[in-house]
């Protein structure tokens, strides 16, 4: 039986805290290569619609812009006050959605329609029911009750009439940013946002009849204390989102240059980080939610919960969802796909996709196909992120292939971790154990032959596992 309760060990998460992917794919996005274009991708789709029994389609919608900068940050994101950028950007991004649509049978169903950002709200509520009109015109909907439409909301710039506008149009679940409501660690982060203005968001969403409210907070910022985060848990805890991530901070400012503002002499040290990381855990499961994995949490009716109780729960760029058996298309600048046993992913930089959309071609900067071995390496990894084990015997059918000698060096390094207590590995189930719940990603790693860098090649820049 898979457990979902965590055994909080200081000493354990400090030795294993070391850089590694998030795995939202495997393999991870460094491994991209330009030489996976429009033609590639259009071949996946067309071997994906060859599937006897139609897959459903899950679709990511990136709104890059964001009215300011908040220097945590690592989005892919553009700084602007100017409105009419994000018309232009809607009428590029409409071309893009017919392009796209023209890949995949119109009997394959939307199931999950999803805008993330930036800020999606930095578009009009109007704006963002076309954009959901435009989708709707182009792809086929399964019915009310089998799809789920959400959005990402800085809640700073949102109010209840928006909110109701947002029900109209088909949303009906929402994640709100709010990292922290202590005031000296908004102001060390440029992020000032009040206790009230995000809660009158919380109500309205219920109000209107958003099915799920998410709550983002983080961890390791500067400025943190014990008791400023014991005060931003209970503001939270008392409104009692259904879903709630507590993210790591991941301080990486040779990547994200809004990160250099950050003042390193106020990062919390390695130690009371883990202690911020303890104290949201305790209060979480005090408060009776459940651990979804890695840094999610939800509340035992939420979907999330009684899918990962069904072992249907997956994993991919948008975080844990419900949608397991889909092909995911990512629409805008820097979106990513996974169509059949294919990643691709659109130009980050606003120029070259929108140079793209103009010569009327998907706007696809780089990819890979995955090979056989790909195919099973993330098959084994998505079971230990969604479910916290593998089922060996059944892994062993579905890729024909003996596990104990196809992964005989992964077991090997999975030793040393069994011994520590994370992992109890046995003939038919490899099963993270409540100590090694929140080092998920280091026993993925193990399953990971990409990980060494190549001799003369710099490793990819990953954020720590903690």
């Amino acid at each position: 039986m898979v457990t979902s309760r965590v055994v909080f060990d200081p000493e354990l998460l400090r030795r294993y805290d070391r850089p590694g992917p998030r795995y939202t794919s495997y393999p991870a996005a460094p491994q991209f290569k330009p030489g996976f274009g429009e033609a590639q991708l259009r071949q996946a789709a067309a071997a994906s619609n060859g599937d006897p029994i139609p897959r459903p389609l899950s679709l990511y919608v990136h709104v890059p812009f964001c009215a300011s900068p908040c220097f945590y940050c690592g989005c892919n994101r553009i700084i602007s006050r100017d409105k009419a950028r994000g018309e232009t950007y809607l009428t590029r991004l409409y071309r893009e959605i017919g392009l796209a649509s023209a890949m995949f049978d119109r009997d394959r169903e939307v199931v999950q329609l999803h805008f993330g950002g930036g800020t999606p709200n930095f578009l009009s509520a109007e704006q963002l029911a076309e954009a959901v009109d435009v989708v709707r015109h182009h792809f086929r909907f399964a019915a009310r009750g089998r799809r789920e439409c959400s959005i990402e909301l800085d809640p700073r710039f949102v109010d209840e009439a928006y909110v109701r506008e947002l029900a109209a149009a088909g949303f009906d679940r929402a994640s709100l940013g709010v990292q922290d409501f202590d005031p000296d660690v908004q102001q060390a982060v440029n992020r000032i946002q009040g206790v009230e203005e995000t809660l009158r968001i919380i109500d309205a969403c219920r109000t209107h009849g958003f099915r799920s409210v998410n709550v983002d907070l983080i961890y390791g910022l500067p400025r943190q204390t014990m008791a400023g985060f014991d005060r931003t848990l209970d503001i939270t805890l008392r409104a009692r989102p259904d879903r709630l991530a507590i993210y790591s901070y991941a301080h990486l400012p040779t990547l994200f240059r809004p990160q250099r503002q950050i003042n390193e002499a106020d990062l919390p040290t390695p130690q009371a980080k883990l202690a911020l990381l303890q104290q949201a855990i305790e209060r979480l499961g005090e408060a009776g939610y459940v651990h979804i994995g890695m840094d999610h949490f939800a509340l035992p009716g939420d979907d999330l919960a009684l899918a990962q109780r069904r072992g249907e729960l997956h994993r991919n760029f948008m975080g844990y969802t419900t949608c397991a058996d889909s092909d995911l298309l990512g629409l805008g600048v820097s979106a990513i796909s996974h169509v059949g046993s294919s990643f691709s992913q659109n130009p980050r930089d606003l120029p070259s996709w929108e140079r793209a959309i103009d010569e009327g071609r998907m706007p696809v900067w780089r990819g890979m196909q995955l090979d056989d071995d790909d195919v099973i390496r993330a098959d084994v990894i998505q079971q230990l992120m969604c479910l916290g084990e593998i089922d060996v015997t059944a892994t062993e059918r579905r890729h024909v292939m003996d596990f104990g000698v196809y992964f005989a060096q992964a077991l090997a390094k999975l030793k040393p971790l069994e011994e520590d207590g994370l992992v109890e590995v046995g003939p038919h189930c490899i099963r993270a154990t409540e100590r090694g719940r929140l080092l998920l990603r280091v026993l993925a790693s193990c399953f990971d032959r990409y990980l060494a860098a190549p001799p003369g090649e710099r490793p990819a820049p990953f954020s720590r596992m903690v």
